[in-house]
């Protein structure tokens, strides 16, 4: 068993001892005099954290940034002449393809734009929705000819639309454990197409490889369990979910499956300031099929470098207008650094993740 499926176990075992503890507050409620606690909601990275009271509205918007740049095999790190010169192109041997990777990525930056609504249906059941608009940059080296460590010039891709919409609800099992029950809708295009440079000097526009893709084009299960609770000066809880693709897209492909465990602490500095502290280990498997407008001398072409393990540690801080106009608004952001990334074949590392959020519940 490696170190991340290790670290994934513990997670989820975390998520699920806290289940089993006694509760010490009651879920999305507080003592504060205004009514209002930065404490009730999780950390802003941890979707589907907590419900509301019947009759209960809440809207969100948050912004996801992610950077990622380099080039790992596994754990390992390795040059762009590496994978130029030793790494197989799968399409070798069809027209035009040569017998390595010839196109190389060395950045990549997404901005996800995510706005949402919850509606208390009940005590018990929260429903929510939610849509996002994506937007994604890809930075390329090409190599000369089929050989060789000569760089033939740079390009970058980009790729913007609206992503798949999510709808869910929320279904209490006791005042600080809940069901996430979730599906997620292929609203997102799957067919991007954008300008390269390939390494005999053209410069098609082709569909571009799956990483850049906005959504999914399937139908997606999104399952889980949260536990959250909290003290006068102290909030916690664990998160396990996971998301399952159903058949494939109409690309004759489905993206790999995911499992995530996440479990955070938060410490209040006053009634509307706390600060948070979360690990997450996350699994993400291969792209299952192939497109078969996909093709080219590059990794993301290839379905089986894709997905992989990691853990990531975050930190944030939840701010909530206690008084004035903007009583009842939430402010939050959080950031996060991974401690370890074991990827499938050539795969850029993530370098960090930022997330910036805002709520209002009526």
């Amino acid at each position: 068993m490696t170190t991340l499926y290790r670290a994934g176990s513990m997670l989820a075992l975390a998520g699920a001892l806290c289940a089993a503890a006694p509760a010490m507050a009651d879920e999305g409620h507080d003592d504060s005099k205004s009514g209002v606690d930065a404490l009730d909601h999780a950390p802003i990275g941890v979707m589907g954290d907590h419900r509301h009271a019947k009759g209960e509205w809440m809207i969100s918007y948050r912004l996801m940034h992610m950077d990622m740049a380099g080039i790992q095999i596994g754990t390992d790190s390795v040059t762009p002449e590496q994978v130029a010169t030793t790494v197989p192109n799968r399409f070798f041997g069809e027209t035009g393809q040569p017998p390595t990777l010839r196109i190389v990525p060395t950045s990549m930056r997404m901005d996800m734009h995510m706005a949402g609504m919850m509606y208390g249906l009940s005590d018990q059941v929260t429903l929510m929705v939610m849509g996002n608009y994506i937007t994604k940059e890809m930075d390329h080296i090409t190599f000369q000819g089929g050989a060789g460590t000569t760089q033939l010039g740079n390009f970058r891709t980009r790729t913007a639309d609206l992503g798949d919409t999510k709808v869910g609800a929320l279904i209490g099992l006791t005042d600080n454990v809940h069901i996430n029950a979730g599906i997620s809708v292929p609203t997102g295009t799957i067919t991007e197409e954008a300008e390269i440079l390939t390494p005999m000097g053209a410069a098609p526009t082709v569909r571009t490889p799956y990483p850049m893709q906005i959504g999914s084009g399937t139908w997606d299960l999104e399952p889980g369990i949260t536990y959250r609770a909290q003290s006068e000066k102290f909030g916690w809880g664990a998160q396990v979910k996971g998301v399952i693709r159903i058949g494939e897209n109409d690309a004759d492909y489905s993206l790999g499956d995911k499992a995530m465990a996440t479990a955070w602490f938060a410490a209040s500095l006053a009634p509307s300031v706390a600060l948070s502290a979360r690990v997450q280990a996350e699994m993400i498997g291969r792209v299952d099929g192939i497109d078969p407008a996909i093709i080219g001398p590059v990794q993301t072409a290839n379905p089986d470098f894709q997905g992989g393990e990691s853990v990531t540690a975050f930190g944030g801080v939840n701010y909530a207008a206690t008084g004035g106009a903007l009583k009842g608004w939430r402010l939050g952001v959080e950031a996060g650094l991974p401690l370890v990334q074991d990827l499938n074949g050539p795969q850029m590392p993530t370098d960090y993740t930022v997330t910036v959020g805002v709520q209002k519940s009526f």
